[in-house]
């Protein structure tokens, strides 16, 4: 059984982040959506209502699995017997800085390869800092998330849906 892990700090999850989460589960026996504590991020939101969100818009897909984890990537994905860790990448830029964490990752673990996945050209440009700017100022995210996730981005952001 092929286990993979796609990694995030999904704050919010957005429609670029399910791309590439549809796109994963369909290489993959199981997908594990790895929800992690970045030490370099405040994020919006706790680490139970990022995992709740990611549960939401992955209910239909049948091989996904969500989990809070801290830590070493590395270490999280020995834990889940996984052999795939999946990135997405949407800018030459990205791929720089996922190029040395891949490179990194397969230094401590030789059995663990990184898979890059180009997200979606209409998702190109969605981050979870942009949804959550234009939500800051009250602006329409319907477009970059899940419909199912829109109020209680809006209601954290202490704005009204336009």
């Amino acid at each position: 059984m092929r286990i993979g892990i796609y990694p995030g700090s999904f704050d919010p999850v957005t429609r670029g982040h399910l791309d590439i989460i549809d796109r994963a589960a369909r290489l993959v026996d199981e997908l594990v959506i790895g929800v992690l504590v970045n030490s370099s991020k405040k994020p919006l939101f706790s680490m139970e209502e990022r995992v709740d969100f990611i549960r939401r818009v992955t209910k239909n897909i049948p091989n996904i699995t969500v989990e809070a984890y801290d830590g070493l990537l590395v270490e999280f994905a020995k834990s889940r017997n996984a052999s795939v860790l999946v990135r997405g990448l949407r800018a030459v830029t990205d791929f720089e800085y996922e190029l040395q964490i891949a490179q990194t990752n397969h230094k401590l673990d030789s059995s663990i390869d990184t898979v890059f996945l180009t997200t979606s050209v209409e998702y190109s440009y969605v981050s979870s800092s942009i949804v959550r700017e234009i939500a800051s100022y009250g602006g329409d995210i319907r477009q970059f998330v899940p419909e199912c996730i829109v109020d209680d981005i809006y209601k954290k952001a202490g704005r009204k849906q336009p």
